[in-house]
């Protein structure tokens, strides 16, 4: 019970910490293009109303800079602190990437950014116009390492088991950067920065022009914004279908909670929209839904480009089907127990100095490797992540950036002929999209994160094994410390930021 405990609370203080942190992240990712293409548009026109607009943009990128430094930094302390099982097991791989957004993207982040903010009229125009464009090349830098991380997390590659050690060891490191499941999810993620910058440049400006205060200003930026939000809209969804071929390939039970799938049958649909049902128990006979509007086809080809292609359900992942090659998880925790098994021989042969037993015990061993991690768990239902959490946080997702997609395309119509400052139903739909793509991005993350549960490393470590051996009355304590730190954080942050914009774009 306390081990159950003490991996319960370890992974809401990570999960707190990590919603938190993308509080402020996509702003920086989106934002300090939108302002690098302001201060482009500045400076080829030498229109000086584009400075002002550029320099009220970049005091709200800083506020937002400054204080989401502080949740990655503890974040990633945290995997050393609550996560240091997984810091041992994977650490040859997991840190390389890490350390190198440490060196490289941060450090060049950070040092542009003082030119950026503090160098106007301090360096020549094209020079200040670089470091702005260096500050946002290294924000998506940045991200780009971290990602690379968390797609290895998704889809392990690059790596062999050294049963001395009990540890991973990267043997090809190319493999872990060129990681098919580490780029889509870069993509993936960063286009849902741009756009949720879009949509906050544009509620703004939306709200200027609602009460009739810098009305120029407003318009020229909610032009910029929302050409950039439409643009990366359309990225958005194309990366979300590759994001999703991804998860098809390496992750089939979390796209089976995405879709509220049990039963796999070919020419899979997806849901548009559906209410689970909440007596469905894996293998009985109940239906899915109460209610579904389906899109035929769509599934098999989204995650198989095949309109044909079967899709297994929860029930063929969990039981099995040898139809069509699936093992039951049963059979995997069974495999995976003899690989723990025999890792143990392995290290007592080798204490022994018995080289026959040792050499055997590894054989068996490197024979049901890949089984590994399920040998820890205890239940074959165990391999299933939340369903009615992982279903609604996708779809709600998808709905959001279908919804942001015709929002840009009208705030844009309606500038181009003019009428937009009549739109008001359009500019409050704005202003309150601002939360809306909020909630997007972590409905984006519970899918990527929650959906890929009980696995810390997918398939290879279980979350459970990956924790540290603290007391959990230690980790209950920091978690409501973090809780209080973080949303004394975001008060502040909304409190300055709302404060700044008050004062309008004039002052700045």
């Amino acid at each position: 019970m306390e081990d159950t405990l003490l991996v319960d609370w370890s992974r809401a203080q990570f999960a707190l910490t990590a919603l938190y942190h993308w509080l402020f992240v996509p702003l920086t990712l989106g934002l300090s293009f939108i302002i690098a293409i302001m201060e482009t548009i500045y400076v080829k026109t030498g229109n000086i109303i584009w400075k002002e607009i550029t320099k009220f943009w970049m005091t709200l990128f800083a506020i937002n800079f400054a204080i989401g430094l502080a949740t990655g930094i503890i974040m990633e302390f945290e995997f050393g602190t609550n996560w240091s099982n997984y810091s041992w097991i994977v650490g040859d791989i997991f840190g390389a990437p890490l350390a190198i957004e440490g060196l490289m993207a941060f450090f060049m982040e950070s040092t542009f950014f003082a030119i950026m903010f503090f160098g106007w009229d301090k360096v020549s125009k094209k020079m200040h116009l670089t470091a702005t464009w260096l500050v946002a090349i290294g924000s998506n830098l940045s991200a780009l390492w971290i990602l690379i991380a968390n797609g290895w997390m998704q889809h392990p590659v690059g790596m062999v088991f050294n049963p001395e050690s009990a540890r991973f060891e990267m043997d090809n490191f190319w493999a872990v950067i060129f990681n098919p499941t580490g780029y889509s999810k870069f993509l993936h993620t960063i286009g849902s920065g741009y756009v949720m910058a879009s949509l906050f440049v544009v509620g703004i400006s939306a709200y200027y022009i609602l009460k009739n205060k810098d009305v120029v200003k407003a318009t020229k930026s909610i032009v910029v914004a929302a050409t950039f939000g439409l643009i990366t809209s359309i990225f958005l969804i194309m990366s979300g279908d590759e994001s999703a071929h991804q998860v098809a390939q390496h992750q089939p039970t979390k796209l089976a909670a995405m879709e509220g799938l049990y039963d796999g049958h070919n020419r899979a649909g997806i849901v548009a929209m559906g209410q689970l049902n909440t007596e469905k128990e894996i293998g009985d006979d109940k239906p899915e839904f109460l209610w579904s509007i389906e899109i035929p086809y769509a599934l098999s080809f989204l995650g198989f480009h095949n309109m044909n292609a079967y899709v297994p359900g929860i029930n063929q992942l969990v039981y099995g089907d040898e139809r069509h090659g699936i093992e039951s998880a049963a059979q995997k925790i069974e495999k995976g127990k003899i690989a723990i098994a025999a890792l143990k021989n392995y290290k007592e042969a080798k204490k022994l100095k018995d080289v026959t037993r040792a050499t055997k015990e590894l054989k068996i061993f490197r024979e049901y490797e890949k089984y590994f991690g399920y040998g820890y768990l205890k239940n074959e239902k165990d391999i299933i992540p939340n369903i009615a959490l992982t279903f609604y946080s996708f779809h709600i997702m998808v709905a959001l950036g279908s919804w942001f997609l015709v929002l840009f395309f009208l705030i844009l119509y309606f500038s181009m002929i003019n009428t937009l400052k009549k739109q008001k139903v359009l500019l409050y739909s704005a202003l309150w999209s601002i939360p809306l793509g909020y909630l997007a991005g972590e409905m984006g993350w519970i899918v990527a994160e929650v959906g890929r549960q009980p696995w810390a490393i997918q398939d290879m470590l279980p979350v459970g094994m990956a924790t540290s051996q603290l007391a959990t009355g230690a980790v209950q304590l920091t978690f409501w410390l973090f809780a209080t730190i973080f949303t004394f954080l975001l008060i502040a942050e909304i409190k300055i930021m709302f404060t700044q914009v008050k004062k309008g774009m004039e002052v700045h």
